[in-house]
């Protein structure tokens, strides 16, 4: 590993408005993840997980601190700029698939190449590729409807990775499944951290699939404390 984290959230605030009063959901929170780790972020339903997870992947801007991608601090860019991070940077996997639903399996990865300028020719071999990987070979020219949860979120998994990400994001990417499916994900992603030294945090309420993960955190009053 090297001593650059692919991610550092450095004194992030992050403050809601609650009639009269601001209730401070992240509280001069610092983090970071580095190449080949996979850390898990647990905590009761309200704590902020998944405010944590929106800062860390630009769809969130934080009242105060950094948001580090690869050391350049990407908390105050305009939305353009975030979204051209998201697509060539980071891969965010959502509690549900979030799939085009006129769109079949592999048009949903040569999409997400296409909008980050990526797509070729040859790009055709590693969609068939990443979607081999996730056990749906024949499956590819399925459209959502035609596809099971499990399915489905296989495919979001392969579009998160489509682009070759640094950094990717799991908000309760198992929260829609049963425990087999469930863990059928987690290996998925566990398997690409360590094969290709990927940066991953994942948030989960799931404590079966803890021990996938290098590092757990809980969210508890704003705040991250390590309990592995």
């Amino acid at each position: 590993m090297t001593n650059q984290a692919p991610l550092e959230l450095a004194n992030i605030t992050k403050r809601y408005k609650d009639g009269d009063q601001y209730i401070e959901v992240i509280k001069d929170l610092s983090f970071h993840v580095h190449k080949g780790e996979f850390v898990a972020v647990i905590g009761p339903s309200g704590s902020g997980k998944s405010t944590f997870l929106s800062i860390a992947g630009a769809l969130l801007s934080p009242d105060e601190g950094k948001v580090l991608v690869n050391g350049e601090d990407i908390a105050t860019y305009p939305d353009k700029a975030k979204a051209d991070v998201r697509l060539r940077t980071i891969g965010y996997i959502f509690q549900s698939a979030n799939l085009v639903p006129y769109l079949r399996a592999k048009d949903q990865l040569k999409l997400v190449s296409e909008m980050a300028g990526k797509w070729s020719k040859t790009n055709e071999k590693r969609v068939k590729d990443l979607l081999n990987g996730v056990g749906l070979s024949s499956r590819n020219n399925h459209f959502p409807h035609q596809l099971s949860g499990g399915e489905k979120q296989r495919v979001a998994i392969a579009r998160a990775f489509m682009n070759e990400p640094d950094i990717i994001l799991a908000d309760e990417p198992t929260a829609n499944l049963d425990g087999d499916r469930s863990t059928e994900i987690v290996e998925l992603i566990a398997k690409e951290v360590k094969d290709k030294e990927k940066a991953a945090v994942m948030v989960t309420h799931d404590e079966n699939l803890l021990k996938y993960c290098d590092r757990i955190y809980r969210l508890a009053d704003g705040q991250l404390t390590l309990e592995k």
